[in-house]
């Protein structure tokens, strides 16, 4: 084939593709980036470094295990972005795990990152957003609960009607906001190394503070949570990965620069937090970043709220973007009801997906123990992405023949998959209650996997129903199924 009738067949496939209704790729490297730094950044950094801190007892202790968080969740976007390069589909790990270990373990993955995880999280950010937007308001105690629940509704429902409407809408608010998020951490980082030039470095030390007793390696190992947690999102890139332009350049590109990015800028903001609060200051604060801006900015600290509400605003709209994509996936492997793999015609957003993520988050919203449920399934988050990440070594034996853009040397997720066993193991043997609630609420998706998935003969009346159903969402909505291999 000479390259004119070469170059002609992929212009003709690129118009076909253009004219298709599915999910188009228009985030630039930029946006990537966004993504993911609006994603890992989000109320954690500036609400609760305490987690960390109660867990190791002395301040150079939790920087280390923050900087340690940092580059075991660089290694993992490091292996990610060889999965990402070699298998382009939306749904990240989920889609990896569907790969290698079949429909079954996939399905539990998705379930409890679904149904749990994804809604829980997006409940507490929207929760964390309305309460710093309405502090101001309310300087001398905390905003009635019915108004922070139903700013957090209003949160919730105006960013689902902009990833409706447009994804550039949804990536230029993920801009505007992921940039104010990291203007608030580079104030703090500015105001913390002034206090270091003035001298204030007594509280950096190893020496256990009285407040914490008994910290161990179990404690240690349970602190890394806190600090994980924070860096939650670096993978949520992959979750999008079909929308990105040239991902093979652009996905490894993005999540190298963020998670370097927020690496430093979380290991310094946390410096900057110890140059005036101590290990007693950090436990008994609410907020350390608004304990941090009263001793500091005076008049002034109403500033720290208001970055606190853009940094989780932008959070919400990031989680809303990219989980959406998961249940989008899970549709399109029949794991999840069809008309969420489906397209608006007018708007090419998977809307029902976005609704569906907005209707659950909505209703973790009216629970009382939503940061309960996060704690019980938060061993399977790490123990579903170092699986994740064990795809990486099974595909080099299985299918060393799949094409390769990045090839990760070995070593990297070998020790992630050990760090992932040791931070999953060591808190369920500390707290193997919690385990066990955990466990239990993911074998719920059990029966769920039997009766929807596995059973293939339903009687007819059952699939006329779940069919009618189908239709009549699909009319209401005016969507269509992804057309995702067209035809020349």
């Amino acid at each position: 084939m000479d390259k004119s009738t070469k170059n002609d067949k992929q212009q003709k496939s690129n118009n076909v593709n253009d004219d298709a209704i599915c999910l188009k790729p228009k985030m630039g490297l930029m946006n990537g980036i966004n993504v993911i730094i609006g994603c890992m950044i989000g109320s954690g950094i500036f609400i609760s470094p305490k987690g960390v801190l109660s867990g190791t007892g002395s301040v150079n202790m939790a920087i280390i295990v923050w900087l340690s968080s940092g580059i075991f969740s660089l290694i993992g976007s490091y292996c990610y972005a060889e999965l990402g390069t070699m298998i382009t589909k939306t749904g990240a790990d989920y889609t990896y795990i569907m790969e290698c270990f079949g429909p079954f373990i996939a399905f539990l993955r998705l379930w409890i990152e679904c149904m749990i995880v994804r809604p829980c999280n997006t409940a507490i950010i929207a929760l964390a957003f309305s309460f710093y937007t309405l502090r101001p308001f309310y300087p001398d105690c905390d905003p009635p609960g019915f108004a922070i629940r139903l700013l957090a509704i209003v949160c919730i429902c105006l960013l689902t009607f902009v990833n409706c409407w447009d994804v550039k809408w949804s990536t230029r608010v993920q801009d505007f906001f992921t940039y104010g998020k990291l203007l608030a951490l580079c104030t703090i980082i500015i105001t913390g190394i002034v206090q270091l030039f003035k001298g204030n470095v007594e509280y950096f030390t190893f020496k256990q503070d009285p407040l914490v007793e008994n910290v161990d390696i179990s404690t240690i190992a349970l602190s890394f949570y806190s600090g994980l947690f924070a860096y939650n999102g670096w993978n949520y890139l992959n979750f999008v990965i079909e929308e990105l332009k040239d991902p093979h350049k652009n996905l490894p590109l993005a999540i190298f620069i963020s998670c370097s990015l927020v690496t430093i800028v979380y290991t310094m903001t946390i410096i900057a937090f110890h140059s005036t609060l101590s290990v007693a200051d950090v436990l008994s604060a609410e907020a350390v970043a608004v304990t941090f801006a009263e001793r500091l900015y005076g008049w002034m600290a109403w500033i720290v709220p208001v970055f606190v509400a853009m940094s989780t605003f932008g959070g919400v709209n990031g989680i809303l973007f990219t989980s959406s994509r998961l249940f989008f996936a899970g549709a399109e492997q029949k794991q999840m009801p069809e008309i969420l793999a489906m397209i608006q015609v007018n708007h090419l957003t998977p809307t029902p997906a976005v609704i569906g993520m907005c209707l659950l988050s909505l209703i973790y919203l009216a629970s009382k123990d939503i940061y309960a449920l996060i704690n019980y399934v938060g061993f399977a988050t790490w123990l579903a992405i170092g699986l994740g990440v064990a795809c990486l070594p099974y595909l080099r034996w299985k299918r060393p023949d799949l094409h390769r853009p990045i090839r990760v040397n070995l070593i990297w997720p070998t020790i992630y998959i050990l760090a992932s066993i040791f931070i999953t193991i060591v808190p369920m043997i500390a707290d193997p209650k919690g385990t066990l609630t955990g466990a239990l609420i993911i074998l719920t998706g059990v029966p769920v996997y039997v009766i929807f998935i596995a059973w293939k003969n339903k009687p007819r009346f059952l699939q006329a129903i779940f069919d009618n159903s189908t239709l009549f969402l699909q009319k209401l909505l005016v969507v269509v199924p992804s057309e995702k291999q067209a035809k020349l």
